[in-house]
């Protein structure tokens, strides 16, 4: 019986997978539109009734804050395309702009993070503990987020480094798109579901290189643990992390 590799067309394994194959050459830039389609579609669960509609209007940074990820998802996207397109100049003059607006969403993120903490404990009268505990999701998102982050921008001239990095730093903040789905949130499983588009870009390397490229090996098992820890900090929060969230919130 003919083994799968002896079955498939040279023709077929050479234009879906291996070097220079359509897997290799459109898998970030197709990347940049799953990841705006899922963040389309875990924000529509929520963002008419919490921000456009709300019974409760909400403080005018957190729009600037939608805004700014918005503008982040449209960047990447747009810097994807330029690269398979072999604009790499424009790449790399836009990618200062794009440091800016990294550096302005992690201000961002932790601020929104702490204004609307108090906003839910003193304006919507949600649980202290449970609002307080939550801290460590944002706070892990924006400290994930903003160290990849940098470390694409010091790898910038080793492309196979820096474009995995900030593939890994722009699914970081998937976790709020998936939260915003209540089965996925109740369970506290929204990192399962980032790890799982991370995990593409293993099975890409696979396909491709034959081999895990580092940056996931590495990374990835970090990410892991952290998140765990992050998970647990919300879920199960000692009484450490209760004073010091509270210290913050009041």
């Amino acid at each position: 019986m003919a083994t799968l590799s002896q079955g498939a067309s040279p023709w077929s394994q050479r234009v879906l997978t291996g070097r220079n194959s359509l897997l290799d050459r459109y898998f970030y830039f197709a990347m940049s539109f799953l990841i705006a389609g899922l963040v389309v579609w875990g924000f529509s669960h929520t963002v008419d009734a919490n921000l456009f509609h709300a019974a409760v209007p909400r403080p005018l940074l957190l729009w600037i804050h939608g805004a700014a990820f918005s503008a982040w998802v449209v960047f990447y996207i747009l810097q994807s395309a330029l690269v398979r397109t072999r604009n790499v100049r424009v790449h790399r003059s836009l990618g200062w702009f794009g440091l800016a607006l990294g550096a302005c969403m992690v201000l961002l993120g932790f601020t929104i993070a702490v204004i609307m903490g108090h906003f839910d404990i003193y304006t919507l009268h949600l649980p202290m503990a449970d609002t307080e505990a939550f801290l460590a999701i944002p706070f892990y998102d924006m400290l994930a987020f903003g160290t990849l982050l940098g470390l694409a921008i010091y790898w910038r001239r080793k492309p196979e480094l820096h474009r995995r990095l900030l593939f890994l730093a722009t699914c970081s903040l998937l976790d709020a798109a998936f939260g915003r789905v209540d089965y996925i949130f109740n369970n506290h499983i929204f990192f399962v579901f980032v790890d799982s588009v991370i995990a593409l870009g293993i099975v890409r390397d696979l396909l491709v290189n034959r081999t895990i490229h580092p940056v996931y090996r590495y990374a990835l098992p970090v990410l892991v643990v952290a998140q765990t820890v992050t998970t647990l900090l919300w879920s199960h929060p000692p009484q450490s992390w209760l004073s010091v969230t509270h210290a913050i919130l009041s």
